[in-house]
């Protein structure tokens, strides 16, 4: 998807590192309008070319006293005013306008965290001239403040301890909030984002998920050669398989899915996801057995992102193995390889402005996008790059994917090589964890919950406990339980099940699992934690 092909006008983030940079992002899409993140450091010829109506400066664990403390490209600000793009600053975006313009930042006399009531203090084109006077609760997290605002800027709303809130200067279309009105700590955050883009920056909601899936055909018609192939690599999970239907959809039987049993499989999931492919997807599919290649080459690794590249790695090999068979087929070797990369994918992968890298913190190396060899020989199509989650879900409905499908729980590429902490190979690990993960995910099923939880999922911790069972003693594995509750996996919260269920569950697999006598709950949300165990 090329975002200046989008039929959509573009509000354009610029990331300087905030833990909710790509929430802005979210909540800007589910409002209909396009928009897209991308390092608060980029160059100007980077921003002007996606030709954005708005770009929003995010906030940031920086400060803008800070050395080398990191800020949008000399001339933005003249840019910006001459083509009439409107600019919102939040919290460090804000502090980084009042510099940048001439105003005065300062350590601020008492820092402000957490929930802070704001007072609407004039009519204003943030609030309206209906808000003046009232309150409202927000969500702050900054130890600077503007303390000498730019000529042109007024002062529309403060905190309960006096510091600036909200800055405006309508003239020349620069706005300033202090505190974030894109996480659910600031109650009336949705309607103030509303009324900007749609009251004061004029944009239309016009973003569709069909919209989507023509320009996503269109430019894989026109990257892929009239007689050129493709392969897919299909995980059987959503990604990949709504990847894959786009991908069909423009070129028909030129391409060619692939599904690999790399040994990290979940429980019958060979069996399963093949059964889905042919029955209910039609889509044509080989499946390679390479369990014995990729467990020799993950046998005594332990480091989590050694166990991705390796992966990744294999995986390439096997494509390139799978297309020489093609060529010899076809007549011609395929020249792409369609993968299910995601947003929050390359999101993760990258690193934060003011670390002398790129924009924010690798959190992973995604196989799809850090664990590629340099030298593949396949050139990459990654048509969902720029969706979340739940995007992919929706346009995988318009492109007719069973619902059922649509509602799996996501699976990692690496499979249940980032699901068992430690080496992979040692002893039954990956057996026990296939028996207590299926143990799991049916009872969350049985008892109608697999719908409310956005990711569940069992863990192999590489510790043994000392128990009780059948009257003897046992040294025993531990495993772990995960589920969380998310929109698009950027952040999530776990969920709280009722004790009897955990109950039922810790029996069934202590009494089920051969090899377990302990289990526990992971009830940490993310951030701090990621979702998938490491």
């Amino acid at each position: 998807m090329d975002p200046k092909e989008v039929k959509s006008e573009l509000v354009l983030i610029l990331d300087y590192g905030s833990q909710y940079t790509h929430l802005i992002t979210r909540r800007i899409r589910s409002l209909s309008v396009f928009s897209l993140c991308i390092s608060g450091t980029s160059s100007l010829s980077a921003i002007t070319a996606l030709n954005p109506s708005v770009v929003i400066l995010s906030g940031g664990p920086h400060s803008v006293h800070t050395p080398d403390s990191p800020s949008f490209p000399d001339g933005f600000l003249d840019w910006a005013q001459s083509n009439g793009v409107v600019v919102l600053g939040i919290c460090y975006g804000l502090q980084l306008l009042v510099q940048r313009l001439g105003g005065e930042v300062r350590v601020g006399h008492t820092q402000e965290y957490g929930r802070m009531e704001i007072h609407v203090d004039k009519p204003s084109d943030l609030f309206g001239n209906d808000k003046v006077g009232s309150k409202q609760v927000v969500w702050m997290s900054h130890g600077d403040e503007a303390a000498v605002l730019p000529p042109g800027f007024q002062v529309v709303a403060r905190s309960q301890q006096g510091a600036v809130a909200a800055i405006e200067n309508p003239s020349r279309k620069f706005y300033g909030l202090q505190y974030h009105p894109e996480v659910t700590h600031t109650p009336e955050g949705m309607e103030t984002l509303k009324r900007f883009l749609f009251d004061v920056c004029k944009v239309a909601a016009e973003w569709k998920m069909e919209d989507v899936m023509e320009e996503e055909i269109k430019v894989i018609k026109e990257t892929v050669g009239p007689d050129e192939h493709v392969i897919c690599a299909l995980s059987g999970g959503v990604d990949s398989t709504v990847a894959a239907t786009l991908v069909h959809k423009a070129i028909g039987d030129r391409l060619h899915c692939v599904f690999v049993d790399n040994g990290l499989l979940r429980y019958k999931e060979r069996e399963r996801v093949m059964g889905t492919f042919e029955k209910d997807l039609h889509l044509p599919v080989v499946c390679v057995d390479a369990v014995d290649q990729f467990l020799s080459k993950l046998n005594g690794v332990t480091d989590p992102e050694m166990k991705r590249k390796i992966i990744g790695k294999e995986f390439i090999c096997i494509f390139d193995a799978f297309a020489h068979e093609l060529e010899q087929k076809l007549g011609k070797k395929p020249s792409y390889l369609v993968q299910g990369t995601l947003y929050p994918d390359v999101i993760e992968s990258c690193p934060p402005p003011g670390s002398g890298r790129t924009h924010s913190h690798t959190i992973k190396s995604h196989h799809n996008v850090g664990g590629l060899p340099k030298d593949m020989k396949l050139k990459l199509i990654e048509p969902l790059k720029l969706l979340f989650k739940d995007e992919v879900r929706q346009l995988g409905k318009i492109l007719n994917v069973p619902e059922g499908f649509l509602k799996r729980h996501p699976f990692p590429g690496p499979g249940l090589a980032v699901r068992v902490l430690g080496d992979v190979t040692e002893g039954d690990a990956l057996e026990i964890l296939r028996q207590v993960d299926e143990i799991f995910i049916q009872s969350i099923k049985d008892a109608g919950l697999y719908d409310e939880i956005w990711q569940a999922f069992a863990v192999f911790l590489p510790i043994r406990s000392v128990g009780v069972q059948g009257d003897q003693r046992t040294h025993s594995h531990v495993v772990a339980l995960r589920a969380v509750t998310s929109q698009d996996g950027m952040t999530a919260d776990w969920y709280y099940f009722e004790h009897k269920f955990l109950d039922d569950v810790a029996r069934k697999i202590c009494n089920g699992v051969r090899g377990v006598n302990r289990v526990v709950q992971d009830i940490t949300s993310k951030p701090p934690s990621t979702i998938e165990w490491e």
